[in-house]
């Protein structure tokens, strides 16, 4: 049986990593995938290629997330294109790390407004879109550390400890229509940018997670799967670690 048949997701930042695993999840479980990507032309239609194969409608849009008409448009076009949405994933995110000290007034707000405002952005876009239908799961990417915080990661980290506060509320204003609001906090997750790092650094990271290996993008997958499905249409508000325990 397919968890999501039927039902429509919007996946922000789905190209590659989390985004294109948590688009591959939800079109192998029936699900209509639009998604949003940058740049690359090229990786959004190996995408909409590989996700087509599983027998699934899927569509790539460009769109900046941080801009907040951007965001309206993409709802719009998403709705004109397939109907509606009854899925929502924010996972546009960047990094620009560095200690306080030497960190630009330009490195904190790019981030704070990539990762986010562009929550914000899709989220409000998206409202009268759940609020018509009386349903609809939100599901926001924050991170481990945004719980924890992490040294030269100031900005990073208060994006993303910003979304916890922003998902708790949503849950609370929009549950009376049963939309849902929950956040999932990956902790060290296998992607490309990660197979960029020193191999003694990752096994050091590794060796410090109690359950001793970093995780697969099918495992954050999974869970947002959980989310976006009828399995768990009594959570909303959480905030759920798939981090092998880093953060306990």
């Amino acid at each position: 049986m397919q968890l999501l048949k039927g039902k429509t997701a919007l996946i922000t930042g789905a190209s590659r990593g989390i985004g294109k695993g948590i688009a591959a999840k939800f079109a192998e479980q029936g699900a209509q995938v639009a998604f949003t990507y940058m740049s690359s032309v090229e990786k959004a239609k190996e995408v909409e290629k590989e996700l087509g194969e599983m027998g699934a409608k899927v569509k790539g849009y460009k769109s900046d997330a941080a801009v907040y008409q951007d965001a309206e448009e993409l709802i719009n076009a998403v709705v004109a294109e397939f109907g509606t949405i009854d899925i929502l994933v924010n996972n546009a995110g960047i990094t620009r790390d560095g200690l306080l000290m030497r960190m630009s007034e330009d490195d904190w707000n790019v981030v704070i407004d990539t990762n986010m405002k562009s929550v914000f952005n899709t989220t409000k876009a998206i409202q009268r879109t759940f609020l018509k239908q009386r349903s609809g799961s939100i599901i926001n990417l924050t991170s481990v550390v945004g719980v924890k915080g992490n040294a030269g990661q100031s900005n990073y980290a208060a994006s993303k400890a910003g979304i916890i506060g922003f998902t708790k509320s949503i849950a609370l204003e929009l549950g009376s229509r049963s939309i849902r609001c929950n956040a999932i906090a990956p902790g060290f997750i296998e992607t490309e940018m990660t197979a960029q790092l020193d191999e003694k650094m990752v096994a050091d990271w590794a060796a410090a997670i109690p359950l001793k290996r970093s995780g697969s993008v099918e495992d954050v997958a999974n869970l947002a799967l959980f989310l976006a499905s009828d399995m768990s249409t009594y959570v909303t508000g959480q905030v759920m670690h798939v981090d092998g325990g880093m953060v306990t």
